[in-house]
């Protein structure tokens, strides 16, 4: 393998990685362990720790326990507000481990760039989902939790055997979701503040405005 292949191998597999972790984790970690373990997959010495049948084991039973959180309308969501807080780090760290024996500088910047990556995927998953959770039935949870497993396996497939073509795809995602998030979030809103005046926990803007308008017209009543 040339220097050149080397490069564009390692550097799918740092962005495959952190992307993936931000959609599934332990998914990704039991693609890493169990390739590592079986030899069908050369990580770098930092991952390793992956084929330990310890780690193996736990990315397996935390990956059978969202297999079915993930389609539960609700409590995905909340599954995955949580997940915020293991994904990202996660995805930092598989991309910094990802670089193999290098300068403590391209380290800390494959860590910056892996959590940015994991964070992007992570939000474009999560706001997805919250959207999706207003429909009513649960056979969209399940379509969609499924298309993310084959979506992982399928990516990390890519990365590993045709880099180049992952790079492509990631750019073309990347760019996707630039767009994407900033409707995601507005329609999260959206959904976010009808809940919270279904549960009482926001107020009508209209009340709220009807309100203030006639409290103001009572103060600028002139004394008789």
């Amino acid at each position: 393998m040339s220097s050149y292949e080397a490069l564009m191998a390692t550097l799918a597999l740092t962005m495959g990685a952190s992307w993936a972790s931000g959609i599934n984790l332990y998914a990704v970690m039991l693609v890493l362990g169990l390739g590592g373990a079986t030899d069908n997959i050369n990580l770098p010495t930092e991952l390793t720790v992956l084929e330990n049948p310890l780690v193996i084991g736990a990315a397996g039973l935390m990956y059978i326990i969202q297999f079915f959180v993930d389609k539960i309308p609700g409590l995905d969501s909340a599954w995955d507000t949580l997940h915020t807080f293991v994904r990202i780090p996660a995805g930092a760290m598989l991309a910094a481990g990802t670089v193999g024996d290098v300068s403590p500088a391209l380290e800390i910047a494959a860590g910056i760039l892996g959590g940015g990556v994991a964070a992007t995927s992570h939000a474009t998953k999560t706001g997805t989902r919250l959207m999706i959770n207003t429909s009513p039935e649960p056979v969209t949870n399940w379509s969609a939790s499924i298309s993310e497993d084959l979506l992982v396996l399928g990516g990390l497939w890519t990365a590993l055997h045709h880099p180049i073509l992952f790079l492509i795809l990631f750019v073309i995602f990347i760019g996707l979701a630039i767009w994407l998030l900033p409707k995601l979030w507005k329609l999260i809103k959206g959904v976010l503040l009808k809940m919270g005046r279904f549960l009482g926990m926001a107020k009508d803007s209209a009340a709220e405005s009807s309100y203030a308008s006639q409290s103001g017209a009572e103060t600028k009543q002139p004394d008789k």
